[in-house]
């Protein structure tokens, strides 16, 4: 007979398969997501077929009852693979060319060794360091902005192998979040797109939920657009109300 716990742990693992598999944009058959169940922790692995898989099968996962918390270790599947040290060095090069990130020092950690790639010494000052291990990007230290944050988070899901997107950087000083920023944010990441007309394109945020309305002119560009959009630290959902119209 089985254990209370065993039973439960079970009940919740079966919970969130049945989620994922209700959900279109997650494809257990092409992409398996291993999940475990202890002490109240959730752990999906794998990797998923694109952004919006790894976002809405985090949040589809914390709904189910019983689940406390979340070991997130799924990943992207890149659009191109590469090396570690490409990786970092295309990151490295989006974040210097980036204007709004001109009072950041820059450091590349490369195979245990702080490489620095750009020094600033006038206040306010961000201080951005960056490594890659298996395709993910780990973000840390410090930005002076909201803004900043999650712009660097988007240039580091653009590099073509990147399979993760950690932004621990904080915000000093520290920076109230509101719905006004992450649409500002978001409308950023469109603007910088060179393959998204953004001008057409209308965003709006509330409590982390992202929508997109207007047109664009095919559906992979619609796609990019809300690609863009999970991209952005902090949102946990976009709709896609983008209309095609060439």
């Amino acid at each position: 007979m089985k254990t209370a716990a065993v039973s439960e742990r079970d009940r919740i693992l079966k919970a969130v398969r049945a989620a994922f598999e209700r959900e279109p944009r997650i494809n257990l058959h092409k992409f398996p997501i291993e999940m475990t169940f202890h002490d109240g922790v959730l752990t999906l692995e794998g990797e998923v077929e694109h952004i919006a898989a790894k976002k809405l099968g985090l949040e589809l996962a914390i709904t189910v009852q019983g689940v406390a918390g979340i070991a997130d270790r799924l990943h992207v599947v890149p659009a191109t693979r590469m090396g570690d040290g490409a990786i970092l060095d295309a990151v490295r090069d989006a974040l210097l060319q980036e204007p709004t990130l001109l009072n950041c020092s820059i450091h590349v950690l490369r195979k245990g060794r702080l490489e620095p790639v750009r020094e600033v010494a006038a206040e306010p000052r961000g201080a951005i360091r960056v490594s890659v291990t298996d395709g993910v990007v780990l973000l840390d230290d410090h930005v002076t902005g909201l803004t900043q944050k999650r712009l660097a988070g988007v240039l580091a899901w653009w590099v073509p192998g990147s399979r993760d997107v950690i932004n621990g950087m904080e915000v000093v000083p520290d920076q109230p979040d509101s719905d006004e920023e992450m649409a500002k944010a978001v409308h950023i990441a469109l603007k910088k797109d060179p393959f998204v007309n953004a001008d057409r394109i209308r965003v709006a945020a509330r409590r982390s939920i992202v929508t997109l309305d207007g047109e664009v002119p095919s559906a992979p560009q619609g796609e990019m657009a809300e690609f863009d959009a999970w991209y952005v630290f902090g949102v946990d959902k976009v709709t896609n109300r983008l209309e095609i119209r060439p």
